[in-house]
């Protein structure tokens, strides 16, 4: 059963796309044309001579609709009918020269109209809104058994991202464990910290970026020895969670740390994140030290995990 919330999100989606694209107007972008006839339009446009059982399963439309359609395009003169290469009963369709200049003003109009909406963003919000239509259209995309199908990204920090991986941390923190902001607190000093003191020769950062947006982070830093290195403020958004995101930060982090030199590595974390302590013992990690302490609002038991890097 889909939760009532979940729906309920999506018709709110459909209603607010629908309205700004204007697809609820009886002509789109000031054409003489439906939405239905203008992407029938569109499909004979870019098909090699379809038929119209062809028309009919791209848009999943009524084999009546779609006669009726045609009638009215061919008594205007926008398209013409031959016998179908393939023979048989069927007939291809294709416009004519009068239909391919009504669609190429059309498709000029509906260009326009979307780049004059794309205009009124300011560029952080284009940036949002094309790699959220890039998630919606694999997710329809994709068959019912399919496994991930978009690519992890790791990238170093931009402006803005340690602003917002405070943010997102200490909303998930309150969220799955009810912590309080002394951890929004904790993780804002050691960013501080990683930028005002920054080694390049010993530290570095990862941004995880799936269809565009950030999924996570991790962060190399100096430890209190010369040899070890430590593994800090590790990071999955829940929805990029099972797709090895967190176990490719990890494997980053080890990477790099061995390449500068460190000969351990270490690691604080909490007993109750069990999804993180299962990444780190995978990748080699052994617990060396835990004790409990109360901690941004609750009783934890806190956890230091080391990996010997040889």
């Amino acid at each position: 059963m889909i939760p009532e919330t979940e729906i309920d999100a999506l018709r709110a989606f459909n209603r607010l796309y629908t309205r700004k694209l204007g697809l609820l107007n009886p002509r789109l972008d000031n054409s003489p044309f439906s939405l239905t006839e203008a992407r029938i339009l569109y499909e004979l446009a870019y098909r090699d001579d379809p038929s119209g059982a062809e028309i009919t399963r791209a848009l999943d439309l009524d084999p009546a609709q779609l006669s009726r359609t045609l009638k009215r395009f061919e008594a205007r003169g926008l398209v013409e009918t031959a016998p179908h290469p393939g023979g048989g009963r069927s007939r291809s369709i294709r416009l004519t020269a009068t239909g391919r200049e009504t669609f190429t003003a059309l498709e000029r109009n509906t260009r326009d109209a979307v780049g004059d909406l794309l205009a009124s963003l300011p560029a952080s919000g284009r940036e949002s809104l094309l790699a959220a239509t890039t998630a919606i259209r694999r997710a329809f995309d994709a068959p019912p058994d399919a496994g991930p199908v978009s690519e992890v990204v790791l990238r170093d920090p931009r402006p803005g991202d340690l602003g917002w991986i405070i943010h997102r941390q200490m909303v998930l923190y309150a969220q799955e464990y009810g912590w309080n902001q002394d951890y929004e607190a904790l993780v804002a000093r050691i960013l501080a910290d990683f930028v005002q003191i920054f080694d390049p020769a010993r530290e570095a950062a990862w941004i995880a970026e799936l269809d565009g947006r950030v999924v996570g982070s991790i962060f190399l830093v100096r430890g209190d020895e010369a040899e070890v290195g430590k593994l800090r403020l590790l990071y999955v958004e829940p929805d990029a969670r099972g797709r090895g995101v967190g176990a490719m930060l990890v494997d980053a982090c080890i990477e790099r740390a061995r390449a500068v030199g460190y000969r351990r590595l270490d690691l604080w974390t909490n007993s109750v994140l069990t999804a993180a302590r299962r990444i780190y013992q995978r990748a080699g990690f052994v617990l060396v030290d835990e004790s409990p302490n109360h901690q941004f609002g609750k009783d934890l038991i806190s956890q230091t995990w080391s990996l010997d890097l040889g």
